[in-house]
């Protein structure tokens, strides 16, 4: 009888597949990952894999971008109902509104959003390229969607441009409050503290350092600290741990678990890849416009 990871050992070279998964799904589902990374790492390692089945073990968005990027290729999520709230987090009639009332102001979308999200959007980013972006831009007006955390993050970095932000984020990182990081400060005084920028401003301005997943993860590999705060999401504490096993990570907060992201199971993975069950599918002209704005964000990252 073979285990669930030799079964979905064999199922991957039956198939053809990879699977691709993001940092805040569970260790186990890490471990047996052909690519591990946050959203702009994945949607990249997406587009340039020659695999014919993409597994995209994260929330339903990841799903739909790398159909996006992929219109050839079959994507499977383990779990369909695994979503993001902050992905529905802004309005088109809001958006249509604002391009009609300036049409030289550019619409920037950030990748944790829906399909249809995107394609009203000039351009995507994620929170590892979004300041670079932005700056890229030629427009000085930004309309930044959906995320009001990240937006006033960039705004802070880019204050040549106007950046109007949407009212969206995400409950994860929304909940952390600055008396939480003061009582786990106290705890571990000797700990850095490393937040996402999906943090509420406040609690990113008492940060040693804020940035994407995989720049908290770069940050602490190179860090001569050994005890850090980590204001994100706990599923990162398995990359944390397994680059720095002679580091200490803590949480600054028991509940910065995204509910969504755990619902990727091996049991869920193994069975999409059986079946080939839950194949994402997003519509032709939905995709096609959403497409030009990601494929805007890999160009003006680079």
């Amino acid at each position: 009888m073979n285990s669930l990871r030799e079964e979905i050992e064999i199922l991957k070279k039956e198939k053809q597949a990879v699977i691709l998964a993001h940092y805040y799904v569970p260790d186990e589902v890490q471990e047996i990952a052909d690519y591990t990374g946050d959203s702009f790492y994945l949607s990249k390692i997406a587009k340039e894999t020659d695999a014919r089945i993409l597994v995209f073990a994260g929330v339903s968005f990841m799903g739909e971008s790398a159909k996006i990027l992929n219109p050839e290729k079959k994507v499977l999520l383990p779990d369909p109902t695994a979503d993001c709230a902050m992905a529905h987090m802004a309005d088109k009639k809001k958006i249509q509104q604002m391009k009609a009332e300036d049409p030289d102001l550019a619409v920037v979308c950030y990748i944790n959003s829906t399909a249809e999200l995107k394609q009203y959007s000039d351009v995507c980013v994620t929170s590892a390229n979004a300041v670079k972006v932005v700056k890229a831009l030629p427009n000085r007006r930004i309309y930044f969607i959906p995320d009001q955390h990240l937006g006033s993050f960039v705004a802070e970095q880019v204050p040549e441009k106007e950046i109007i932000l949407g009212d969206g984020y995400c409950p994860v990182h929304h909940q952390i409050q600055v008396s939480e990081v003061r009582k786990a400060k106290e705890e571990h005084p000797d700990a850095l503290l490393y937040v996402h920028p999906e943090c509420p401003k406040e609690i990113v301005e008492m940060a040693d350092y804020a940035g994407s997943t995989s720049g908290i993860i770069k940050e602490a590999a190179g860090s001569d600290a050994k005890e850090f705060l980590i204001g994100t999401e706990t599923g990162v504490m398995y990359e944390l741990q397994k680059q720095n096993p002679d580091k200490r990570f803590y949480p600054i907060q028991k509940e910065q678990c995204c509910y969504d992201m755990k619902k990727v199971t091996l049991e869920k993975i193994r069975d999409c890849l059986r079946d080939e069950t839950n194949e994402v599918q997003v519509d032709a002209s939905v995709s096609e416009k959403a497409k030009q704005a990601m494929e805007r964000m890999l160009e003006l990252a680079k």
